[in-house]
């Protein structure tokens, strides 16, 4: 199973392209689901429903669409225009769709909202202006993107993350984050521990197939075509 890092250079994110490239996986994103701001394996419902919805994408290999608000929208705007800006003022960025890694014996996945030079990423965050004025105060990035962005550290294996805050009519900060071995150890256990516990769901979910009777297959509909 040797590859390591796999770039997926042309995937656009959010399209169905992308949702299949990370079908199945536990992300960056997501990693603060299964891990506490103190390094400690999660143990509750949230983290439980996390398990079996990748579960299920690895069953069915489809990703269910989510609902996308008017201020995930808008956050997605002022993203690309942090992106922009940075650009103008630090260094060329280059678009990924999704990054891999199997190092650890299973995948590990992240979206980066950039590429920068052969040893950087970057972050870009939208956030309301009493997020963005205290981490001007700060000068420092919020813990509630430690786990994400140390994920992404991890998976690419570059060297640092520039971590861009962005609030329209304020100042934008942009904090350079470094890898921490400390997190990151805690990462790979969680998500090994996580891993472990879901191939054991899948290998029950095979049994369950060819133990219980009582099942009808159904097929699944296209979103277009239960709409009235």
């Amino acid at each position: 199973m040797k590859h390591y890092i796999t770039y997926y250079r042309d995937l656009i994110q959010g399209s169905d392209e992308w949702l299949a490239a990370r079908c199945g996986l536990l992300t960056a994103s997501e990693m603060k689901l299964i891990i506490t701001p103190t390094f400690k394996i999660v143990n509750n419902e949230k983290e439980r429903l996390h398990l079996f919805e990748l579960l299920a994408q690895r069953i069915t290999k489809f990703v269910e669409p989510q609902y996308v608000s008017d201020s995930m929208l808008r956050g997605q705007e002022d993203e690309v225009e942090a992106k922009i800006r940075y650009a103008e003022k630090y260094a060329p960025v280059k678009d990924v769709g999704f990054i891999t890694n199997n190092r650890w014996g299973f995948t590990l996945g992240y979206s980066p909202d950039g590429l920068v030079g052969n040893d950087g990423l970057i972050e870009c965050k939208s956030r309301s202006q009493k997020y963005q004025t205290q981490t001007l105060l700060n000068r420092a990035m919020p813990d509630d993107f430690l786990m994400q962005v140390q994920t992404g550290l991890l998976v690419s294996e570059r060297e640092w993350c520039d971590f861009v805050s962005y609030c329209a009519g304020m100042p934008m900060i942009t904090v350079r984050v470094y890898p921490d071995k400390k997190v990151q150890e805690a990462i790979i256990e969680a998500a090994t521990n996580f891993e472990a516990r879901l191939q054991i769901k899948l290998t029950e979910y095979a049994d369950m197939l060819l133990s219980y009777e009582r099942l009808i297959p159904t097929e699944r509909k296209v979103y277009e075509d239960i709409l009235v």
